[in-house]
């Protein structure tokens, strides 16, 4: 009794903890297709009648296909050159005898822990210098700068699970290190690969404040800009912000739940190492 008891109340508290992450976008979901009628009263919280018009009106009175494409193009460049520079620090770090490695790993992290509020002005000074704003480059170098440590990390730990037997077999066979990294460190430290990927993604598809200080026009600006910016003089358009945000937010959650193996993986490679 008392044994189904406390399984009872773990049950209880798992669900009340699963509503609790989930209810913010159940909300948003039931937001986005109410009509705008409902939309001035909480009461009834479910809607009456469906409209999915707020989807419409996103797509068809704003041009968020292409804010859509700006957000890929700047996440998915983001992700490529963590990833490229990650792998070559990881296998570098990992696999050949470097000196003051763990102070070099240090001083990787530290980087990370810099509040973006506090850099974001020399780095706008920086960026219009270069007369790069309004461009893809304006933040893909800036999330590229505090997302390399977290790949860093991530890759060295997992690469330093890799026998060194297997690259110095490539070594033998006439490989160089590029060609080891590609052949065989690569493919074993897929799991650490994915993990950073899908991780830099979501941090760089979700990112804000950059992308409201070094992007200034519907060309270059990203989604969390573009719903931020929704709310006009007079009315804020809570279905189609609503809409818009489950729009964004719904590929990341397939995202997560497809490779949440992976992800656990990678986050706990070299966790029991000694």
């Amino acid at each position: 009794m008392r044994e189904r008891f406390r399984w009872t109340s773990l049950y209880f508290v798992l669900m009340l903890l699963l509503f609790y992450l989930i209810g913010p976008i159940i909300w948003q979901f039931i937001t986005s297709i109410k009509p705008n009628a409902a939309l001035t009263s909480l009461p009834p919280i479910l809607p009456e009648k469906l409209v999915f018009n707020h989807y419409v009106s996103v797509f068809a009175d704003r041009p968020f296909g292409r804010i859509i494409l700006n957000s890929f193009v700047v996440a998915s460049s983001t992700t490529i050159y963590c990833l490229a520079i990650g792998l070559l620090a990881g296998m570098s770090l990992s696999i050949f005898n470097i000196k003051y490695k763990k102070i070099f790993l240090a001083v990787v992290l530290s980087v990370s822990m810099f509040p973006p509020i506090a850099i974001v002005s020399p780095l706008y000074l920086i960026i219009r210098y270069l007369g790069i704003n309004n461009t893809y480059f304006a933040l893909i170098f800036p999330y590229a700068t505090f997302a390399l440590p977290l790949s860093i990390w991530v890759l060295t730990n997992f690469i330093s699970e890799i026998p060194i037997e297997l690259y110095k077999a490539a070594k033998v066979d006439g490989c160089s290190p590029i060609q080891a990294l590609i052949k065989v460190i690569a493919p074993l430290a897929a799991p650490g690969i994915f993990t950073c990927a899908i991780l830099i993604f979501i941090f760089s598809w979700n990112e804000f404040l950059f992308a409201l200080t070094f992007t200034t026009t519907v060309k270059s600006r990203t989604i969390p800009v573009a719903i931020a910016l929704f709310p006009g003089v007079h009315e804020i358009p809570w279905g189609e912000i609503a809409a818009a945000s489950i729009i964004v937010t719904a590929p990341l959650v397939v995202l997560v739940f497809l490779f949440q193996k992976r992800i656990i993986s990678g986050l706990t490679a070299g966790s029991i190492k000694g």
